[in-house]
């Protein structure tokens, strides 16, 4: 009898497939659960816009704010009381207008939040059309 011990080539290898696949599985959960801050410090230039001058129409609220937070509505002086003054002021001028839009005019120095005032009002008066004026850089 022969008992020789025969030795058996055993091949160690680390299959790396399903390694990969849990790391792709994390690496998808993490980049959908993490949260990113949005723009935490913002260096802004405003633009200019160098565009041809557009025909006024006859449907426009023309809304004027000077750097001290004063209103004009048409031409007409309207002493900021609250936003439901100023939206009642915009209903007035836009009474026989069809679809008017309300064309914001501000100083390049007046605050954000006199310019947010005009918006709001017009919303709350239920005018959905809004734009602004500019000045050309030439």
């Amino acid at each position: 009898m022969s008992f020789e011990r025969r030795e058996r080539h055993i091949i160690r290898e680390i299959n790396l497939v399903p390694l990969i696949d849990v790391m792709m599985v994390i690496l998808i959960f993490l980049m959908i659960s993490t949260t990113y801050s949005k723009y935490t410090e913002l260096a802004i230039t405003l633009p200019t816009a160098d565009s041809e001058r557009q025909p006024e129409r006859a449907n426009e609220i023309q809304v004027l704010v000077n750097a001290q937070g004063n209103y004009v509505i048409n031409k007409n002086p309207v002493p900021f009381r609250s936003v439901e003054q100023l939206s009642l002021e915009l209903r007035r001028a836009s009474a026989n207008l069809k679809e008017p839009v309300v064309v914001i005019s501000a100083d390049a120095t007046a605050t954000h939040q006199a310019v947010v005032r005009i918006m709001e009002a017009a919303r709350v008066s239920g005018l959905s059309q809004i734009t602004f004026t500019t000045q050309s850089a030439k």
